[in-house]
């Protein structure tokens, strides 16, 4: 079996792991030459180090169970996609609503602002200009195929 065959087998074994989890989802999936698997995974609320693990587990046993690496010649890694990661699908966005984001559109225009909605073409962000007097505070909709990434701002 060739290793893109591999790599979309593995795929679809950790779909039907998360298909069981559905407050759990693929954000990205990536293989590298070396059988390297990074595998970043996110929930509605969140996701703990112990789901990471248990979802690690799960899919080492089923790859190892379809034997398609026999002398054991792979690793895996599956982890949150990270706070400095760009949001990449829809339900990123919905867990993200009332934080602050920067959205950098295709043009390289910059607009940070509170993420206030999603729909299924794009979102809804409030940001403000201005101090004082001349703030003036104001929605923005973005579409996706306008977006070029969307990166959650942390608060301190």
């Amino acid at each position: 079996m060739a290793d893109l065959e591999k790599a979309a087998l593995i795929e679809q074994l950790l779909d039907e792991i998360l298909s069981d989890e559905t407050e759990y989802f693929k954000v990205k999936f990536k293989v590298k030459p070396t059988h390297n698997f990074k595998i970043y995974i996110d929930g509605d609320n969140g996701i703990t180090i112990d789901k990471c693990i248990k979802i690690n587990r799960a899919l080492y046993k089923k790859i190892e169970e379809q034997q398609l690496y026999p002398e054991g010649d792979f690793s895996l890694e599956v982890s949150s996609p990270g706070v400095d990661e760009p949001l990449v699908n829809i339900r990123q966005y919905k867990k993200n609503i009332g934080r602050k984001v920067e959205v950098l559109l295709n043009d390289e225009t910059k607009n940070e602002g509170t993420l206030l909605e999603v729909a299924e073409s794009g979102i809804t962000i409030e940001h403000s200009t201005g101090k004082g007097k001349k703030l003036v505070t104001e929605q923005l909709n973005c579409s996706f195929d306008n977006i070029k990434s969307t990166i959650v701002q942390i608060q301190f």
